[in-house]
């Protein structure tokens, strides 16, 4: 029975999130190579004003890459947004979704924007034809980020790894600078998975990276004592007694 990790420590890890002061404590760690962050979770965390909150970000963090994303539905505006956040600063990823909510391609605007040299994380993927289609639209342009959401294709009851398998291919066929990233993230499990995909980043939650910096490679016999002490310590707090 395998009783060590086969984690090589080869994919970059980066954090997710939105919170200003953690942001800049996670990208203290030097496992962390890297900052990514959305819409969804800037309103989780109770920003209001999209571009001060960035800049205070890029005030604190100048030695890693972030990517902010566009919020418009419209490309041209789209387009506008992305030139915007790309001159925030040297270190800035732009993230570009896959489609607007109608459905229509955005690939058009990512050949378009690649070209100019904004570096872009294209994100929101879920499917072979669209990793292919983002690295043909990619291929030649500024270094950017190919987003498939392994996580979200697991919550349907779908193996991921198969598609990550062959994203990989893609990318590293269309471009050397062309990086896969192993996006929506459940488990410390899937650090593993994303690098034996062939994946070249991941992005996880604060609390994964905590999990995989406490958990990896420990003791299965001393979690297993662990654990037990945690159960004897539950009851006796919540003051049980038959």
């Amino acid at each position: 029975m395998q009783n060590k990790s086969p984690y090589q420590g080869k994919i970059k890890i980066f954090s997710d999130g939105a919170d200003l002061k953690s942001m800049i404590e996670v990208s203290k760690n030097p496992l962390v190579k890297g900052l990514t962050t959305n819409p969804s979770l800037m309103r989780k965390a109770g920003v209001s004003d999209y571009k001060k909150f960035a800049l205070e970000v890029l005030a604190n963090i100048k030695d890693k890459g972030i990517s902010f994303e566009v919020f418009s539905d419209e490309l041209g505006e789209m387009e506008r947004q992305a030139h915007e956040i790309n001159s925030w600063g040297k270190n800035v990823y732009v993230k570009i979704p896959i489609s607007n909510t109608e459905g229509v391609s955005t690939l058009g605007l990512v050949k378009k924007l690649t070209q100019a040299g904004v570096k872009l994380n294209v994100t929101a993927l879920l499917t072979y034809r669209q990793v292919l289609e983002t690295a043909q639209s990619l291929q030649g342009g500024a270094p950017s980020i190919v987003s498939v959401f392994a996580g979200r294709i697991a919550d349907t009851g779908i193996d991921p790894m198969p598609l990550m398998y062959a994203s990989a291919e893609v990318c590293e066929a269309y471009g050397k600078d062309i990086e896969l990233l192993w996006a929506s993230s459940r488990e410390v499990w899937n650090i593993l998975q994303a690098e034996q995909s062939g994946c070249k980043i991941i992005t996880v939650t604060n609390d994964i990276l905590k999990k995989f910096q406490t958990m990896m490679n420990k003791d299965l016999s001393e979690l297993s004592l662990d654990t037990v002490k945690m159960f004897k310590k539950d009851s006796d707090d919540a003051g049980f007694n038959l």
